[in-house]
């Protein structure tokens, strides 16, 4: 086993009080030794983070006391070294920005499809009524590069404010197929999501738990390539190892 526990979570549930609430975090990751990136807004909270197992799993315990972070799942993966040279604790005013303020998924989630169904869909090509699948990746173009769903859908978008007039464009050609809306770890599905049954995409699913779920529950079926990661790891094979040196993107790009 590789010694260090990296973590990606999230959750959408209203939060006050964010200062005070920031600097308990803040403190706590720090005498746990824990680097990475954590996310505080009024809608909830996104981590990402890294550290020995005890302390990473010590301080998640910590988080859920808090009866607002009790519902709180952690996607794991391990590498030999700290991929994150701090520990940030910010506030934002969104979670993932889409601008789109009436898209709350706190107050119900759209549709999502687990992993191993998602691979029977595709193993078939269609869903369980017939239709044709079609995956629709919401993720940045830079991210796409990586690897991506085979033959899936995506806009060569450079932010995620753009997925909503990008798959808007496309609402009528995609009206009799089944959609699966996926990004990294699934937060932006939970607002692509809802976003496409609100434009009356009403055959539309989110991959839960996103390519990186997906890559501990199935593997590399139907997926092609690395997926980008926002940490110094740069991607993550389907085993979820980091990618070799040789085939970085980032190395070919400053090359």
């Amino acid at each position: 086993m590789k010694p260090i526990l990296n973590i990606a979570a999230y959750l959408f549930v209203s939060l006050d009080n964010l200062a005070e609430l920031r600097v308990k975090i803040l403190d706590e990751c720090n005498a746990r030794q824990l680097k990475g990136t954590i996310l505080l807004t009024g809608e909830g909270i996104n981590l990402f983070l890294a550290g020995r197992e005890p302390e990473l799993r010590g301080f998640l315990d910590w988080l859920r006391i808090d009866p607002r972070f009790k519902l709180l799942k952690a996607k794991d993966s391990w590498s030999e070294t700290q991929p994150f040279k701090k520990m940030l604790v910010k506030i934002k005013n969104e979670i993932i920005r889409m601008n789109h303020p009436a898209i709350r998924p706190e107050e119900g989630r759209a549709n999502f499809i687990t992993p191993k169904k998602l691979q029977e869909w595709l193993d078939r090509g269609t869903d369980d009524l017939g239709r044709p699948v079609v995956m629709v990746d919401t993720r940045n173009a830079f991210e796409v590069d990586y690897g991506t769903f085979e033959n899936a859908l995506h806009f060569n978008i450079n932010k995620f404010t753009e997925f909503p007039e990008a798959i808007t464009a496309h609402k009528a050609e995609l009206a009799d197929k089944t959609l699966v809306s996926f990004c990294t770890g699934g937060i932006r599905c939970e607002k692509s999501g809802l976003y496409m049954r609100e434009i009356g995409m009403e055959h539309s699913y989110q991959l839960e738990g996103g390519i990186l779920k997906y890559f501990e529950e199935v593997g590399s079926a139907h997926y092609s390539g690395s997926c980008f990661v926002f940490d110094e790891r740069e991607a993550l094979e389907p085993n979820l190892d980091t990618i070799p040196i040789e085939r970085s993107i980032r190395k070919k790009l400053t090359a």
